[in-house]
């Protein structure tokens, strides 16, 4: 789930957001201290009491709290419907696997139930599993095989994760919470490693041989490579490695920091038998870093996902 993107977005409309958590550095350095046992199956529940004690003795959440939480509950709806679909197809996910899709299953259903705790009786409408179209209009055939079903997997979590990056620099000034939230973070970004991981058991190789992915690649790194050469399916997933809106969301091959092309300014090791090309230090460089996407261009992606009935619901507008 996108907690830290929850939080910088609700500051926006909220400024006293962190004011309503009692004794909240006390708090968010205990969560911080979690390092090694929060899990994602933790972390709803900490999340839930952490909005109810916010904004249970208050006058409610405003409209535009609501709608920034409804949004995060719509995306969770939407990983969650994926994952239980798999799930519920008969053959399609290997044995071995079984397991860790329904972890994943599970804690999605973990976000979107404190999400709806802290909604009440405004939260997002469940959308039913009707309300998302995973072969993107046709495109994707995402249930016919466990390679495809793990390659869109791995671009909704893809997306996921730069969504929660966008909201990093807001929250830059508050240590506790920025900490907490990164390692609540950690546990999200894993899932998009693992899922590497089982594409890459699957096509029998234990190492990621592509430095830029590819199309349909089954064979990926455990993180993200420059644009992924456009993941599965350019014409639908290129947008989640590509830049945002804005000059400030650079896509996933960008080497530049801070103004700083690190890509010329690194010193590069001696390895035997690599040479260190300039499309090797771009990628050396481009995957050193996880870059952020905005919330226009994260609607943007998710609706390619959005069923006729998720149109008529309202979802990711």
């Amino acid at each position: 789930m996108d907690l830290l993107k929850i939080f910088s977005e609700i500051e926006k409309i909220d400024g006293e957001v962190y004011e309503r958590f009692d004794t909240r550095r006390r708090v968010f350095r205990h969560m911080a201290g979690l390092g090694k046992t929060i899990t994602a199956a933790t972390m709803p529940v900490m999340l839930g009491a952490m909005f109810n004690k916010a904004y249970g003795q208050t006058t409610g959440l405003s409209a535009d709290i609501k709608n920034t939480l409804n949004l995060a509950l719509q995306l969770e709806y939407l990983e969650y419907y994926y994952y239980d679909a798999g799930l519920k197809t008969p053959g399609l996910i290997p044995t071995a696997d079984v397991p860790a899709v329904t972890i994943m299953r599970d804690d999605e259903l973990g976000h979107i139930n404190a999400l709806k705790g802290v909604l009440g009786a405004d939260a997002f409408p469940d959308p039913t599993l009707a309300a998302f179209d995973y072969t993107a209009g046709g495109k994707l055939a995402p249930f016919a095989a466990a390679a495809g079903y793990y390659a869109t997997a791995q671009s909704l979590e893809d997306t996921g994760v730069r969504a929660y990056k966008g909201g990093a620099p807001k929250l830059m000034a508050n240590k506790d919470i920025l900490t907490a939230a990164l390692n609540i973070h950690s546990v999200e970004a894993r899932h998009s490693s693992h899922i590497r991981m089982m594409r890459r058991t699957l096509a029998g190789s234990t190492n990621g041989g592509d430095i830029a992915g590819g199309t349909n690649n089954a064979n990926p790194k455990s993180w993200v490579s420059l644009r992924e050469n456009g993941g599965p399916l350019p014409a639908v997933t290129a947008p989640i490695y590509g830049p945002g809106t804005t000059t400030d969301f650079p896509g996933e091959d960008n080497v530049t920091q801070a103004t700083v092309n690190v890509q010329n300014t690194t010193t590069y090791p001696t390895v035997p038998g690599v040479t260190f090309t300039d499309a090797l230090k771009a990628a050396a460089v481009a995957e050193a870093f996880d870059e952020p996407l905005d919330d226009l261009a994260v609607k943007a992606i998710a609706r390619n996902f959005r069923s006729a009935v998720g149109v008529g619901k309202g979802l990711f507008v």
